[in-house]
């Protein structure tokens, strides 16, 4: 096998020096401010805090953010580096205010981080929204520490504008293996039999252990070094938004929560300030013209891990 040469099995998408090009022609730059039609389904090459002031109002229903946490970390083109507790939570306040006017009054909001930006996180999101709970997922992936605990989960703060606001039960349900599998005159109580096994819908909770962090056998799988699952995406999309509607991650990174918005039928804008990955972003949106599958998502159901 030639040397650096991917395995048999790799399917990482990877971006031609011709794609690159196609790609980078189709992302948009914010100078000035933009039309809610100028920005739907889009993919903005800008910072942040530059497309947030150019960005229309009140026309997000749903909110993603994953910023960069409090570590020093090397994002392609750029690095983040670690701070205070205090500056981290002065830097989030800094784009987040920005962007408030953009939510509709009946908009929810998720933001993600880990054990050392949680704090500052839950600090800036109380200042502008009605904070709702804290879904913890765990992250199977990391190094073992000889004289710590491995940090093997992350953190998402669910929040709301308002009361009002879209919370889809139904559509987020989990499907689990029925292990204890009771009955009632000899019929199934909550749950179903199957040709696959016995199987009960539940009600999901605020910890996600059915997460599979993107591999290189995957092919949602990029170089972007802390790429959420279209699994993850997937789940608060369903849950806190309707077909049609339109979906914000200003740091959309290597693009999945617009494809995943795309695959599920709603409207998307994506903010990334590097021009390598949001030409990436281009490229999954354009896959998923032809494939809408999510891995774990299937026939309107989220499996549990494993359990398929």
């Amino acid at each position: 096998m030639p040397k650096n040469s991917a395995a048999p099995r790799n399917r990482t998408l990877i971006l031609t020096a011709a794609e690159r090009t196609r790609f980078r022609r189709k992302l948009l730059t914010l100078r000035s401010p933009a039309a809610v039609a100028d920005v739907l389904d889009r993919t903005i090459l800008n910072d942040v805090n530059d497309a947030a002031e150019h960005l229309p109002s009140g026309f997000v229903d749903l909110l993603f953010v994953d910023p960069p946490y409090n570590l020093t970390k090397k994002f392609n083109s750029s690095t983040f580096r670690a701070t205070t507790n205090e500056s981290y939570a002065a830097w989030l306040d800094g784009w987040l205010s920005k962007l408030v006017r953009t939510l509709k009054p009946t908009a929810s909001i998720y933001i993600c981080g880990d054990w050392r930006s949680s704090s500052a996180i839950q600090q800036a999101a109380e200042k502008y929204f009605i904070v709702r709970n804290r879904i913890t997922w765990e992250r199977e992936k990391g190094r073992g520490a000889k004289a710590n605990w491995k940090n093997a989960s992350e953190d998402i703060w669910y929040c709301t504008i308002s009361d009002q606001f879209t919370f889809q039960l139904d559509a987020v349900k989990m499907k689990r293996k029925v292990i204890a599998p009771y009955t009632e005159q000899g019929k199934p109580k909550d749950w179903k039999r199957t040709d696959d096994g016995n199987f009960r819908l539940t009600h999901p909770s605020n910890l996600w252990t059915d997460l599979t962090v993107p591999f290189w056998s995957m092919p949602e799988n990029t170089e972007h070094p802390t790429q959420k699952p279209e699994k993850l995406a997937a789940k608060i999309i369903l849950a806190s938004s309707k077909p049609g509607e339109v979906v914000l991650d200003p740091f959309l990174g290597s693009g999945t929560t617009s494809v995943v918005a795309k695959k599920l039928g709603r409207r998307y804008v994506g903010i990334e300030i590097d021009e390598k990955f949001a030409s990436i972003s281009e490229k999954r949106l354009h896959l998923a013209d032809s494939d809408r599958t999510i891995q774990g998502f299937d026939d309107g159901v989220f499996w549990e891990r494993n359990s398929r």
